[in-house]
């Protein structure tokens, strides 16, 4: 299974001193089998203004991508990760079955016709 993050969006607030600070993310998690087929599980993360360390602050303008995610990561690990993993597992799988129209069990059943071939025999000279 190969799996791909994505930000959806950022909400940030000022406090404290520090300005544009991320309090709120939204993303999402694809993972796509071997067969081609995916799942999508959306997620979203807070983070406290109140424990943001102004010493090792990063500025809103200053954030890439890559930053964001090693956050919502390292929040989203161990057995939470493991649930986001089932879940993108789980439609996978829905995808993968085989729906098809069935007879009705109780109707009565289907006879082939039986198609008798007439063979002629060589006429006689």
């Amino acid at each position: 299974m190969e799996y791909t993050w994505k930000i959806k969006s950022l909400k940030t607030a000022n406090a404290n001193g520090i300005t544009n600070a991320v309090v709120q993310t939204y993303w999402e998690k694809i993972g796509t089998d071997e067969d081609g087929n995916t799942g999508t599980f959306n997620g979203a993360t807070p983070f406290k203004l109140a424990e943001v360390d102004p010493k090792k602050f990063t500025p809103f303008e200053e954030l890439t991508e890559t930053v964001v995610l090693d956050w919502i990561k390292g929040q989203v690990s161990g057995s939470y990760e493991e649930h986001v993993n089932s879940q993108i597992q789980k439609q996978i799988d829905a995808k993968k079955i085989v729906v098809k129209e069935a007879d009705l069990p109780w109707a009565p059943k289907k006879v082939e016709e039986v198609v008798e071939e007439t063979v002629k025999e060589p006429a006689k000279a």
